[in-house]
């Protein structure tokens, strides 16, 4: 048996700072270790709850430990910060983990796979490559409206733009050579933003929770497989739970009887609940009486209230419509629609 209940660990890009404790919680040996030392420091040790932030490259060294024998926890951030003391060091952030993870109901993170990490690369870099695109198309806007040459908004019109900066002879030379080269970039982004759309299609029907996902309105390829990879439906109790934690929930500021809800909390996943809300919003554009996805309850809630607070309620059910699915394993049902 291990001499060591629990070691937190804050680990950086080098330097991993060690607390361990017993099981009364008492302090039994700090350290510091290289990158190079930590996992042969573990190797040695005999079987122990070992604790870390989920933070970049927790989920490799947790797959680590656990090949060692180590029972190995991942806790998110925003529930150490509270235990934080005063000021803002390793150590400091090392006892913080080790007081969070012996709270009872403290909640950790599941550990992710090598392999589900990798799935999830490709959105990833899409998403990324989106950005790119989203920053030059908005860069050859700008840079051509100090021309006076102006268009549309959004990628389709970039075609468009970059013909009136070509034959606006009010246009120096050396800025049109400048914005076409801009021009050449976006299409290059543009073709390798598709290959990567193609492969995440082909993923997505390869995946079987995937695809039933994908039934649900307002749920496509993308943000069907970005649920079926990102989420672990039986680390949370019930659909509320799994809406909570994207965020989708009202800010409680409750006080003195008093009950005060505010905006969505915003926490958790953010990607997932952009993709969620956005395609709320796009069923929403659509509801009409009669129409295939236009609800009674959708319908009655437009009528009450604003189309964005409408979608972000609409994002809600269909989180815990997705919860549903996965923890059961059904297939969607779909809602009677309004007359």
């Amino acid at each position: 048996m291990s001499e060591y209940a629990r070691i937190g660990v804050d680990t950086s890009k080098s330097v991993f700072t060690l607390r361990c404790v017993d099981g009364s919680g008492g302090v039994v040996k700090r350290r510091e270790l290289k990158r190079g030392q930590f996992a042969g420091f573990f190797e040695r040790l005999s079987p122990c709850e070992v604790v870390l932030e989920a933070c970049g490259g927790s989920h490799h060294w947790a797959r680590r430990l656990a090949g060692f024998g180590h029972r190995v926890k991942l806790i998110p951030p925003q529930y150490v910060k509270p235990f934080v003391k005063r000021g803002k060091n390793d150590r400091a952030d090392a006892e913080a983990i080790c007081v969070a993870a012996a709270q009872p109901g403290m909640r950790f993170v599941p550990v992710k796979s090598a392999a589900g990490q990798a799935a999830a690369l490709t959105l990833k870099l899409r998403g990324l490559l989106v950005a790119e695109r989203t920053r030059l198309v908005n860069a050859l806007r700008g840079h051509a409206g100090e021309f006076g040459v102006v268009a549309g908004v959004g990628v389709g019109r970039v075609s468009a733009l970059l013909e009136k900066i070509a034959s606006d002879p009010a246009v120096p030379g050396a800025a049109k050579e400048m914005l076409a080269e801009l021009g050449e970039e976006i299409a290059r982004l543009e073709a390798r933003i598709e290959a990567l759309e193609a492969r995440v299609v082909a993923e997505h029907k390869a995946n079987p929770v995937s695809v039933r996902l994908a039934a649900v309105p307002g749920i496509g390829p993308i943000g069907a497989l970005s649920l079926a990879l990102e989420v672990e439906a039986a680390a949370f109790a019930s659909g509320r739970h799994f809406a909570a934690w994207l965020g989708l929930t009202p800010r409680d500021r409750s006080t003195g009887g008093k009950r005060r809800l505010g905006g969505i909390s915003r926490a958790g996943h953010a990607r997932l609940r952009q993709l969620l809300v956005l395609g709320a919003t796009a069923v929403i554009r659509t509801a009409k009486p009669g129409g295939r996805n236009a609800t009674a309850w959708l319908l009655d809630l437009l009528g009450r209230k604003p189309r964005k607070l409408a979608a972000v309620a609409l994002a809600n059910k269909m989180a815990r419509i997705v919860w549903a699915m996965m923890a059961r394993g059904e297939e969607y049902r779909r809602s009677p629609v309004a007359a």
